[in-house]
């Protein structure tokens, strides 16, 4: 593998060819069973690596030339992909053109002879595809943890170059007639890509492909070594309060636990030469986060153990009200901090009655974007009793 820029490069951390080889091998076994009803036509997938979450859309165009109808669809994955899995979701639609997709039930699944290095999600049909008939189906994944820092440890002054791991081909139990990969970069440096004979690399993003007639499990390793400096925002914990008073409001507390989960900080850190050049000594760093708030959001206060902090900055029209938090000081990576938001929300936009009793219709997650959260607590106070979720 060489540099985008022509020279030679620190490798990346090379992928386990046996492991590989024996994925194939064992997933053989499958092979035969699976592939006998469906076949894959055409399969289109899109790997966006613009932030430290990865979504992967995979477009697929699948034909039953069986016999028998088919109720299901295998998705596969293998398990050091899919222990970092933690959204799926698969929308489809049957006829000789894509029409309007309806959301698919996806269950966990383990087929008859199923290799233990495969973890295999099952898309349920509203109803059985008949011999002859076409699927158009969507497939959205979304994973975490799947960029690693490489090298792990950087100065203050370094970009932060992470390695993504995955398949040019398209995993799963039926054969492939066509297919190809396309990889979205954030862009900026790219100190080295697979180079199979089909590769292109075109401005920051990276094309695989078109492959055609693979046979089931077909798998061909990619190694990406790029630079990513976006945030690298983790969340410890998240503890959210949804208190609701009878005097026509929700009010909402959120306590955080920040990491910046990148690269690790090599030597000291220079505020000096962080406040004269900070996008050069710096880059790594990450200095805000993004809350998308309601629209009637009001009383918006964000304060750290310290107290109030006065550097965030907030918006807010009819459709949204944003708040931009600034951490007292840039967050480098293994670094980290705590702070709380809390905002109050009116009554009648959250809390609905029907039959006699009372609904919360509230989202439950944060409003951070591009956050991953590895715990998350959720109380709820309806006449002041609290609940934890």
């Amino acid at each position: 593998m060489r540099s985008g820029r022509g020279k030679m490069a620190t490798p990346p951390p090379p992928i386990r060819p046996a492991a590989a080889l024996l994925l194939l091998v064992l997933a053989g076994v499958l092979a035969s069973a699976a592939s006998a009803d469906l076949v894959i036509s055409k399969a289109d997938r899109r790997v966006d690596l613009t932030s430290h979450i990865v979504r992967v859309l995979a477009s697929l165009k699948a034909e039953n030339v069986g016999p028998d109808p088919v109720s299901q669809v295998l998705l596969p994955f293998p398990n050091i992909q899919a222990k970092n899995l933690a959204a799926i979701r698969a929308f489809g639609s049957e006829g000789k053109v894509k029409g309007q997709s309806t959301v698919l039930p996806i269950e966990v699944v383990q087929p008859s002879g199923a290799p233990p290095e495969l973890t295999f999600f099952s898309a349920l049909l509203p109803k059985p595809l008949e011999k002859g008939k076409t699927l158009y189906l969507d497939v959205l994944t979304v994973f975490t943890h799947s960029l690693q820092p490489f090298p792990e440890e950087i100065t203050q002054a370094e970009a932060q170059l992470v390695v993504y791991q995955d398949s040019a081909h398209y995993l799963s139990p039926y054969p492939v007639k066509a297919q190809t990969l396309a990889i979205r970069l954030p862009g900026g440096r790219v100190e080295s890509y697979t180079r199979h004979p089909n590769a292109k690399l075109v401005d920051s993003e990276l094309k695989y492909g078109p492959f055609h007639d693979l046979p089931p499990f077909s798998y061909l390793p990619v190694i990406v070594h790029f630079e990513n400096n976006n945030p690298f925002a983790v969340a410890k914990e998240v503890i959210r309060e949804i208190e609701i008073s009878h005097w026509g409001n929700v009010q909402i507390t959120e306590h955080y636990n920040i990491a910046h989960g990148g690269a690790r900080l090599k030597g000291e850190f220079s505020r000096i030469d962080y406040q004269s050049r900070p996008y050069v000594r710096g880059v790594s760093s990450f200095r805000h986060l993004i809350a998308k708030l309601p629209p009637r959001a009001h009383s918006i206060y964000y304060r750290d153990e310290i107290g109030n902090i006065s550097t965030s900055h907030l918006w807010s029209d009819s459709m949204k009200t944003q708040l931009e938090i600034e951490p007292r000081f840039p967050l480098f990576g293994g670094w980290q901090t705590t702070f709380t938001v809390g905002y109050g929300l009116p009554l009648e936009d959250f809390v609905f009655y029907s039959d006699g009793k009372r609904f919360l219709n509230i989202t439950f997650g944060s409003p951070l974007e591009e956050i991953l959260i590895e715990k998350l607590i959720v109380k709820i106070c309806g006449h002041c009793v609290w609940y934890s979720l």
